[in-house]
């Protein structure tokens, strides 16, 4: 489902990945049977690619990385965190355009 530089995020790797990445990291937390979720994915999938080299981008499915979902309060999604110096800075929950996406980002 994922784009070519759209990375997957698992409760194995979250530590390496995102809270000691040097550049800022957008998560993605999803899952299969989410049809909002679903929608959103060409979205993240642009933003990986446009932002690559800039952000790290990936997803999390929340099904699968429950530790995760549960340790950052995951309670609807697709909610959407950003990661900056390995500490969330920004927090978008539920379906939203690219606009407003890039738009957080580009703060960063």
């Amino acid at each position: 489902m994922a784009g070519p530089n759209t990375k997957e995020f698992t409760d194995a790797n979250f530590e390496t990945e995102v809270l000691k990445s040097t550049t800022p990291v957008l998560v993605d937390f999803w899952a299969e049977w989410c049809p909002p979720c679903k929608a959103l994915g060409p979205t993240i999938d642009k933003l990986a690619t446009d932002y690559a080299g800039k952000v790290k981008v990936g997803k999390v499915d929340t099904d699968s990385s429950r530790d995760t979902s549960m340790k950052y309060g995951i309670s609807s999604i697709p909610t959407i965190l950003v990661f900056k110096d390995g500490k969330e800075v920004h927090r978008i929950q539920g379906f939203k355009k690219e606009a407003e996406c890039r738009a957080v980002l580009d703060k960063i």
